[in-house]
């Protein structure tokens, strides 16, 4: 059946009893796929009979599906022809595992982080009537989603429209980790209330057996708030918002899926169809464990157990067990997670200390917010969460921590290149938007045990501090190097002259390569590891400055705003004499790829490091200006 799929609109060629394997066809591809190259996969697996039902009643690309996060597209890119695009899935130059404009003109809006869909639909559909076109809008949320706050403000605001808007919930009871929340237990509740569906079942038939006038009553029964919903189930949450509610229908009946999209597509104003899906169906290792299979890399398909046996703990992985330790002797010590416990390192947390321990689930900024309240109660939250998805919580940062001085540890895990998810998830602008709030502390470690070191002394501090930490296994070199910590002090750890390296956080180690390869050319050459981002060590800069020529910084962050820019400002403004040369990411967003990859691309792997060190270094002995 996959075979005969090779453009949008060709799975409408099938014949109904050929859809369930279609379907089959569907889970085994990508779970082989998956397999070898990783990705999203129980997600994926979960919306299959979804995604074909979406592509069954509405016309692609005239149509659009805004699917929120977008993790869970794969189904969606097989059904439009991009079959043979999945041997490169999030490989450099190959095809994205999150909807991409530039990919395909089925994709409809570019998406990464959560709780989006709705108010970009809404953006369509106004959109579409501005201009008096005719096509249907169709925003695929999930219930996990349905915890961040963005969500319920664009449902608020759909809830005015007289126009069609579908928005489908796809609800598994699952975000990454289980749900948490008062969102979760309510639509546990509507999963579980059979006697309404019955009820509703029944009334219907009932009415449709009425002549002449049957119909027009189920239309205005389904238009009103008086409906039979109101009656038997109380609180009818989204109906009280304005919006028409279909269901809940189960999410792998093809049939019933179809039938529910075309009666939502006829209905005018919003519509919200609300569809029970299992995380992960069709494969039992996913099916047990969808939190493991949520983001995976490659796998054995038998068993489910990863390819490569892990061999080194995680930067993750450290800060967990630090964290742990600290919390024996520190009652105080409370953890808060944005539903990734298992992402950020919490679980052990969780487990050890499950009083202290809070999921405020897919909500950053209430997140935030939350710490700043723990905070002033007298207790010392640590919020760990992503570089990519702490942007969504900029303005409680400023305004609810830093503003008041709040002892706030940002555990700010993913900072720097993530690879394969590509543009949405590169923790690539923290150094710029965390440097710039007043009371903030930002810190880097070079290697697994600075890290433990600086979240110790982040523990103590007065005020907030974000502690950036990249994803992967933790660099265990240099354990020697292991001066104490002081604050807004950097290390120095090789102090020569001519060239100066100095290195932000996980750099280190490419940073200690370049100077290893400067030295065989023939170099004199510094090496020194900033530790502090905010505030910078102005007195190692000006010592620097003395009896170097260059001074190179080197982060893996965008240069607008980043350390380098700091220490560059700092020498104009004092007239020092030495040149800067800042080694960062452009001001872009950087695609999928290896993180190998990205940095040669970029231009911050050792070699083209180390090249443009000797030709700036060669450039100002020539009597050049550098830039």
């Amino acid at each position: 059946m996959l075979e005969r799929i090779q453009k949008e609109n060709d799975i409408k060629t099938l014949e109904t009893e050929e859809l369930e394997l279609l379907a089959e066809e569907i889970r085994k591809f990508l779970i082989e796929k998956i397999s070898k190259s990783g990705g999203h996969l129980a997600s994926n697996l979960g919306v299959v009979e979804l995604t074909m039902a979406m592509h069954l009643v509405f016309d692609l690309p005239k149509d659009k599906i805004i699917w929120d996060v977008g993790h869970q597209s794969y189904t969606h890119k097989l059904l439009t022809g991009r079959k043979e695009g999945f041997d490169e899935l999030r490989k450099y130059g190959g095809m994205s595992g999150f909807p991409k404009r530039k990919e395909s003109a089925c994709d409809a809006f570019d998406t990464g982080h959560s709780s989006t869909s709705i108010s970009a639909g809404l953006g369509y559909v106004q959109a579409r009537d501005l201009k008096g076109e005719d096509y249907s809008v169709i925003s695929v949320i999930g219930d996990g989603s349905l915890t961040g706050g963005m969500a319920y403000e664009a449902l608020n605001n759909a809830s005015s429209l007289d126009t069609n808007f579908i928005i489908v919930l796809n609800d598994n009871n699952m975000s990454i980790s289980e749900n948490v929340g008062g969102m979760s237990k309510y639509l546990a509740g509507l999963r579980t209330a059979d006697f309404y569906t019955g009820l509703k079942k029944g009334v219907t038939a009932a009415l449709n057996k009425v002549p002449v006038v049957g119909d027009s009553m189920i239309r205005k029964m389904r238009k009103t708030k008086s409906s039979i919903k109101q009656l038997v189930v109380p609180g009818m949450f989204f109906e009280d918002m304005g919006l028409t509610y279909l269901g809940p229908i189960p999410g792998h009946n093809i049939p019933i899926l179809c039938r529910a999209l075309r009666e939502a597509r006829r209905m005018d104003g919003p519509v919200l169809l609300h569809v029970i899906t299992e995380k992960g169906k069709g494969y039992e290792p996913a099916e047990k464990r969808p939190d493991k299979f949520h983001g995976i890399g490659p796998f054995q398909i038998e068993t489910g157990e990863p390819e490569t046996a892990k061999k080194k703990d995680s930067y993750t992985d450290v800060f967990g067990k630090v964290l742990c330790d600290e919390a024996r002797n520190r009652p105080e010590i409370v953890a808060i997670t944005a539903a990734m416990a298992d992402g950020t390192g919490l679980s052990r947390f969780r487990k050890l200390y499950p009083t202290r321990f809070f999921d405020v689930g897919i909500a950053e900024a209430h997140g935030v917010t939350f710490a700043a309240g723990l905070a002033a109660g007298g207790v010392r939250p640590v919020f760990a969460v992503y570089s990519s998805f702490l942007q969504r919580a900029y303005d409680q940062m400023i305004h609810d921590v830093a503003l008041q001085n709040l002892p706030v540890v940002f555990a700010v895990d993913r900072a720097g290149l993530v690879g394969s998810d590509g543009e949405t998830h590169q923790g690539i602008f923290d150094l710029s938007y965390l440097s710039s709030i007043p009371n903030m502390t930002v810190m880097s470690p070079k290697n697994k045990w600075e890290l433990a070191d600086m979240l110790r002394f982040a523990l103590s501090c007065q005020g907030p501090v974000a502690l950036r930490y990249p994803r992967g296994e933790a660099y265990d070199g240099y354990e020697e190097y292991r001066s104490p910590l002081e604050y807004g002090k950097g290390e120095m750890v090789y102090r020569e002259s001519k060239i100066a390296i100095i290195s932000v956080g996980h750099m280190f180690e490419a940073a200690s390569e370049v100077r290893d390869e400067l030295k065989r050319q023939g170099y004199c050459c510094t090496l020194a590891n900033a530790r502090f981002v905010k505030p910078v060590d102005e007195e190692m800069i000006e010592d620097l400055c003395q009896d170097h020529l260059l001074v190179a910084t080197v982060e893996e962050n965008v240069q607008t705003g980043g350390f380098g820019e700091h220490v560059m400002e700092y020498v104009s403004r004092k007239g020092l004499k030495a040149h800067v040369l800042p080694l960062a990411l452009p001001d872009d967003y950087v695609e999928h790829g290896s993180i190998q990859a990205l940095r040669e691309e970029t231009g911050i792997d050792v070699k083209t490091m180390t090249e443009k060190m000797i030709r700036a270094y060669r450039r100002i002995t020539d009597g050049e200006e550098l830039l």
